[in-house]
Order: structure tokens, then C-alpha cells, then sequence
């Protein structure tokens, strides 16, 4: 414990964010390449649009898989093995994606998709990461600093998938693989600066810190009230996840079948990915100032608006679209960042990446629910209707924020 306490939380604080920073770069650009070019990669293996959603499904159930794991690690050994392995694993899921279009196998390309979700779930895990030794006072900020940064890399990769593309056909590839070449080097630079350094360990500082305090006589507060927060935290990160992803997956295979090319595809997906991050700094004052559960209830109004501009759009162009996938990304932000700042504030440090690391798991199980059902609605149906669904079912968050308010 002497050697974890040998450097003060305040400037561990700031050296942690400075790495988390750079490292959420990098796994930005690991993260697009999935959201990009996944569905259409899968539609055409398969030649059907009903199975466009598969990958997005199965990328969030693998991620629910690594938040386990993550989690777990994170809680026995400190969030440095945890968050490294975790983009570890990412980066060999999306090697097998590449070897997989090269062989046109969908078995292996299925298999390979669930294995990159790893990187999803660790870019996720990594916000607790920021506000471990935050100050509940500026929770907040901490997580959005952690957020934001993965904004870069989210928006740059989008914009790479023609190069890549053209890269990956150079070297023998299928051309939509090509984004996860970009994937693989990102999220292994990923693994690799958290592995050499993310000293001191934040979640192993934090609890020697807490651990004095209780020595000092710190109370905390009930129990009660701390699985209450949980509850609220966990169910607002859900909604808004399932929602996000259903109305985002769908949207390149939507644009594709009215005639608009990947080049199209990746820039309102990047608008998308920056509209999820780009707003954090902003939402973490909000959360700070005004509290995390005005913006919960925000966030879903701001999707409600997204489902039915994103319904109403004109398929002719692509700027309603884009509009609607902003917003979208930013009722995402708002919900993820007043989610986390909840559970976080209600997760005791005795079990505090355990409960983390389950709450993630229900998050992805909403984002695979969300994705595979999204390509099964849009079969069925058309894509309007599942957006205008999507933003109806956001609505869900603002009684349960007031009811939890009231309480």
C-alpha cells in the first residue's frame, strides 16, 4: 500500500487522464470500423439484408462477454490488466475479420466479430477508469475528458474507410475489410500504452485513499440508496444503448439501398461517432451543475427528436440524415454520461469494477438487442419505422428520472 500511496490522488488524477486520453484515441478509430462497415460487410457475404444487423449483435455480445471479463480483472488486479487485455482481445477480433473476408467464411467472420467486441467493451470501461479518483463534485468532467477524446480516432476512422478499403484491395483484402486493418493497429497501440503506462493504477490508488478515509471515520451512505442509484444508472445507460444502436446500424445499409456509396455511409457515421463524444465536455458541466438526472431525461427527449427526424428524413439526401444521427450520438452522450456518473457514485470500491463490469454487460445485451432486432425490423418493416420505434421506446427514461428525483 506504501508504494500505491507514494504519489498524491490529484496528480495521479491528472497523469491518468492524460493516458486514458491517448489511449481513447486510438480505440476510437478501432471502434468506427465495426459501426462503418460491419452491416455491409455481412450483407454482402450473405446477400441478405435481414442479417445486416448480425455483426452489430454480435460485436455488443461479445463486449458483453469482455465486460465480465474486464470487470472481473479489473477488481482482482487493477484497471491497468484489465483495460489492456481487453483491447488485446478487441485487436485479435478484428484480425480474424480481415482473415475472414479474405477466406469468405461467415462462420469464422461471425466468430471473429464477437472476439472485436472486446474493444468496444473496454473503451466503455475505460470512463470508470477517469472518475476513480475524481472528485464526486466534478464526476462529471472526469468521465467526459475520458470520452471525448475518443472523438478523434471515432471521427477519423469513418473518413479511412475508402482508403483502407483500397489499401486492403492492394494487398489481396476484400475491400470492406479494409477499416479493420485500421482496427487491429489501433486497438493493439491501445493495449500496449495502457499495459507500460497507466501508473499508478487509479481503481488500487482510489482504494488505498478510500481505505484511509475509513480509518478517519468516513460514513458513506446507505445501502439502500446505493442500490437505488445503481438501478437508475444502469436502466438509463440501457435504453439509451439499445436505442443507439438499433437506429445506427441500420443507417448504412438504409443509405445504401437509395444509392448513397460507403464514402457517403462514413462521413454521417462519423458525424454520428463525434456527436456521441464530441458533446462531452459540455455534458459533464451539465451533469456537474445541474445534476445527472435532468440529464438523463434530456437525453431522451434529444433521441425521441432523433427517431422521428431520422423516420422523416428525404432519402435523396444525406443532410436530414446526418442531422438526425447527431442527435442521436448526443442523446447517447447525455444518457452515458449521467448513467456512469450514477452508477459510479453509488457502486461501493469494495466491489466497484464487479458492478461496473455487470452493468456494462447489460448495456451490451441491449446494443446486441438493438442490432440484431434492428436488421429483423427493417426486413419487415421499413427503416422509418424502426427509427420513429427507437425514439419512442427513449421516452422511457424520463419517468424513471423523475420517479428516482422524487424519491
Amino acid at each position: 500500500m506504501t508504494t500505491v500511496l507514494s504519489v498524491t490522488p490529484e496528480l495521479a488524477q491528472r497523469r491518468i487522464l492524460r493516458i486514458l486520453v491517448g489511449s481513447q484515441v486510438l480505440s476510437g478509430a478501432g471502434l468506427s470500423a465495426g459501426i462503418t462497415v460491419g452491416a455491409l460487410l455481412a450483407q454482402d457475404m450473405l446477400g441478405s439484408t435481414g442479417l445486416a444487423g448480425l455483426p452489430s449483435a454480435l460485436f455488443t455480445a461479445g463486449s458483453a462477454l469482455a465486460a465480465v471479463v474486464v470487470g472481473r480483472v479489473s477488481q482482482a488486479r487493477g484497471r491497468r490488466p484489465g483495460l489492456a487485455l481487453g483491447y488485446g482481445v478487441g485487436a485479435l477480433g478484428a484480425l480474424g475479420v480481415i482473415l475472414a473476408a479474405t477466406l469468405s467464411n461467415p462462420v469464422l467472420l461471425f466468430a471473429s466479430l464477437f472476439i472485436y467486441g472486446a474493444g468496444t467493451a473496454t473503451n466503455l470501461q475505460a470512463r470508470y477508469a477517469g472518475a476513480d479518483l475524481a472528485d464526486p463534485a466534478h464526476r462529471g468532467r472526469a468521465v467526459s475528458t475520458v470520452l471525448v477524446a475518443t472523438t478523434l480516432g471515432g471521427v477519423v476512422g469513418p473518413n479511412l474507410a475508402t482508403p483502407t478499403g483500397n489499401l486492403a484491395a492492394a494487398l489481396g483484402i476484400p475491400h470492406l475489410a479494409g477499416p479493420f486493418l485500421l482496427a487491429a493497429l489501433a486497438y493493439g497501440a491501445a493495449a500496449v500504452v495502457l499495459a507500460v503506462a497507466l501508473r499508478p493504477d487509479p481503481l488500487l490508488l482510489a482504494r488505498a485513499v478510500h481505505t484511509e478515509a475509513a480509518e478517519a471515520g468516513v460514513q458513506g451512505e446507505s445501502v439502500e440508496a446505493l442500490g437505488a442509484g445503481i438501478a437508475t444508472g444502469a436502466l438509463v445507460m440501457v435504453v439509451t444503448q439499445l436505442v443507439m444502436v438499433a437506429i445506427m446500424t441500420m443507417t448504412p445499409v438504409h443509405m445504401h439501398a437509395h444509392g448513397h456509396g460507403t464514402t457517403a455511409a462514413g462521413v454521417v457515421i462519423a458525424i454520428h461517432v463525434a456527436a456521441m463524444y464530441l458533446p462531452s465536455p459540455v455534458t459533464g458541466l451539465l451533469v456537474d451543475r445541474y445534476g445527472k438526472l435532468i440529464v438523463a431525461t434530456a437525453s431522451g427527449i434529444a433521441l425521441l427528436a432523433a427517431g422521428v427526424l431520422a423516420a422523416a428524413a428525404p432519402t435523396d439526401t444525406i443532410v436530414w440524415l446526418a442531422v438526425a444521427l447527431a442527435l442521436l450520438g448526443l442523446g447517447w452522450n447525455l444518457g452515458l454520461v449521467a448513467g456512469t456518473a450514477i452508477i459510479t457514485d453509488s457502486a461501493p470500491l469494495a466491489t466497484r469494477a464487479r458492478t461496473q463490469g455487470t452493468v456494462d454487460v447489460s448495456i451490451a445485451i441491449a446494443g446486441a438487442t438493438g442490432g440484431m432486432g434492428s436488421g429483423l425490423m427493417v426486413a419487415a418493416t421499413s427503416f422509418p419505422a424502426l427509427a420513429l420505434t427507437g425514439g419512442l421506446l427513449a421516452l422511457a427514461v424520463v419517468p424513471v428520472a423523475a420517479l428516482t428525483g422524487r424519491r
